[in-house]
């Protein structure tokens, strides 16, 4: 897939110091991106909208357990 469009971004509750973070594009067509932004050139997980909006539900609610 082309990446070259993909708008990069990271969350709010991201620090400043370089620690594990990801960034996601969400506006390819039909595809979420998500890549490690210590790595941009790096490869990047792409997954259907619907299911990392099933993904960010389920953190928000705290459906994960360690």
């Amino acid at each position: 897939m082309d990446m070259t469009n993909a708008q990069w971004r990271k969350s709010s509750r991201s620090g400043t110091n370089g620690g594990n973070c990801v960034e996601v594009a969400d506006n390819l067509p039909g595809v979420v991106a998500i890549r490690d932004s210590k790595d941009q050139q790096g490869p990047a997980l792409l997954i259907n909208p619907g299911s990392f909006s099933a993904f960010l539900r389920g953190a928000k609610g705290a459906g994960f357990t360690a």
